[in-house]
């Protein structure tokens, strides 16, 4: 672990210094910290390409949790390579000040861009879970709406100095067990759908909200209590993350390579198969019948086209 994670050849500190209008940040990423982040990027963007390249191997009507997957890691792969290179960071005062030389400072720098990869992919996340479960939108959008209370509410919390962060972080606790009860509440759904889909959906849940406990717990560690340093915050958060997103998703596909979308009531029409309805109504609009008229003042005898569709008629 030691040599992957070598400072060698990153020079993004040196690029980007935790310097914030003259003030340098007393706790923040080292090198290696660094380094860590873009180990991460690397497996989000690899994982990307993987998952989209899957995609193309399907048609196109069985591709969306490719590309659901496939967005989760882009975003989370952007995320990664804005805090490998020192960015997307703000200082804020710590509430405790420790002993340890590593956490003793009185500013840490709180990565915002984490939280905004987190507002954009877990709901994303819980999407592929809830379309796997066939449940109506009403319980979608209010998965959706507890997940984005638990995520802002975190941020805030983490850019807050005083002790009124943990407010924050309590109405974000309610909030995750409101995602919890709805997927819960979306097992029973699978009931009706099949064997493989309730077993699908049994194992990317369960994996998915038994990662997600540890992340207040990562939270109280770093963001709210200062207690582990801004490396150890990357290594906690890179791991869950690599666990909640490459994993999961990896997962989810292996599941889904049985399923099609159409028995969980997603009924997507395929380019394919709009072309060719378009082709088959075309030529019903188009069916031509020859008529016989009479004879014209001039002594010429001729047929009228007729079509189910526009009106042409020509004299041959």
């Amino acid at each position: 672990m030691s040599s992957f994670l070598s400072p060698r050849g990153n020079d993004a500190l040196k690029v980007n210094p935790s310097i914030l209008n003259g003030m340098t940040v007393d706790e923040t990423i080292t090198v290696r910290g660094s380094s860590w982040y873009w180990a991460v990027f690397a497996i989000m963007l690899f994982s990307t390409l993987v998952f989209g390249g899957l995609a193309f191997t399907q048609p196109r009507s069985k591709r969306i949790f490719h590309y659901i997957t496939a967005a989760i890691t882009g975003v989370a792969s952007i995320a990664y390579f804005t805090m490998a290179s020192n960015l997307g960071w703000a200082p804020i005062g710590v509430e405790f000040l420790r002993s340890n030389p590593k956490v003793g400072g009185r500013t840490r720098s709180i990565f915002y861009a984490r939280y905004v990869d987190w507002v954009i992919t877990t709901p994303l996340l819980l999407l592929d879970l809830l379309l796997t479960a066939g449940v109506p939108w009403p319980t979608i959008m209010s998965t959706i709406i507890f997940d984005e209370v638990m995520i802002i509410t975190g941020l805030i919390g983490a850019l807050v100095s005083s002790n009124y962060k943990w407010g924050y972080f309590v109405f974000g606790c309610f909030a995750f067990f409101g995602v919890i009860w709805n997927v819960n509440t979306a097992r029973l759904h699978t009931k009706s759908l099949g064997a493989d889909v309730t077993k699908a959906f049994l194992y990317t849940g369960v994996w998915t909200l038994f990662l997600w406990f540890f992340y207040p717990i990562a939270w109280g560690l770093s963001e709210g209590g200062n207690v582990i340093s801004p490396d150890g915050e990357a290594v906690f958060y890179g791991i869950l993350d690599i666990l909640a997103k490459p994993v999961f998703g990896a997962l989810l596909l292996f599941f889904h390579r049985g399923i099609d979308p159409a028995r969980l009531g997603l009924h997507i029409r395929a380019l394919e198969s709009d072309a060719a309805t378009h082709s088959s109504t075309h030529g019903a609009h188009h069916e031509k019948t020859a008529i016989p008229i009479a004879h014209n003042g001039a002594g010429v005898t001729g047929t009228t086209t007729t079509t189910t569709g526009p009106t042409t008629t020509s004299a041959v």
